[in-house]
């Protein structure tokens, strides 16, 4: 397996202005991903891990420091150019799943590849093979209104990986799950991790997430506080 730096974050710091008040949401972290970790970015609410997982995909910029995403510089890129990469290489699971209430879950998840200009048959074979791998076959046209919360966020995940993202950031992607579609989910997650070396930062309080994660990652007011490999 190629384990090349696929996020590579150095010395990054992000501060907010709350009023007259200054927060300092990330504070000098470095941190780097090689190609097929599976990892868990954890720590209290307000410790940054949100903010940090905005900044790696270009969403957000820090005030001090640089980050790498593939090798290439965020900063020396511009807005169109840090989409397109984002486009064809992140793929992103939400706690609060975000999919388009008036599209199918088929249209959902086959929506990174329209952006990406692949042919309609190929978009829905692919899209097909994954709903069924996440185990919703059947439920191809249903609208996110018809779907159970874990049914939406499987189709998140398809969505995330229909695209073969060289990197997948997860916001508390099984935060409002029960135990079994979380564990359904992390186990589909485990095997592309495993398969295909997808990489995975997971932000999470979840401990199912962490019994999972090969790398622990701690933020603690901005900082890494602890950084684990198992």
């Amino acid at each position: 397996m190629n384990r090349e730096n696929v996020l590579k974050l150095e010395n990054v710091s992000r501060l907010y202005h709350q009023g007259e008040q200054a927060v300092r949401a990330l504070d000098g972290v470095s941190l780097d991903l090689k190609r097929g970790e599976f990892v868990a970015l954890m720590g209290p609410s307000g410790s940054g891990k949100t903010t940090l997982l905005n900044v790696a995909a270009g969403l957000d910029s820090p005030d001090q420091g640089r980050v790498l995403l593939l090798e290439q510089d965020l900063a020396g890129m511009s807005l169109r150019q840090r989409a397109r990469l984002r486009l064809n290489e992140v793929g992103f699971i939400f706690q609060s799943y975000n999919l388009v209430p008036v599209l199918s879950a088929e249209e959902n998840a086959e929506f990174v590849l329209l952006l990406r200009g692949i042919p309609t048959a190929e978009r829905r074979r692919k899209v097909r093979a994954l709903l069924q791998e996440v185990g919703l076959t059947g439920m191809e046209h249903r609208r996110p209104a018809e779907l159970s919360g874990g049914q939406q966020q499987r189709v998140a995940v398809a969505r995330a990986i229909a695209a073969e993202p060289a990197l997948v950031l997860a916001d508390e992607p099984t935060a409002n799950l029960d135990s079994e579609t979380a564990f359904a989910l992390l186990d589909l997650m485990e095997r592309l991790n495993r398969e295909h070396g997808t990489t995975f930062l997971f932000s999470t309080h979840d401990p199912r997430v962490m019994k999972r994660a090969r790398r622990i990652v701690r933020l603690l007011d901005g900082k890494v506080d602890r950084d684990e490999r198992r």
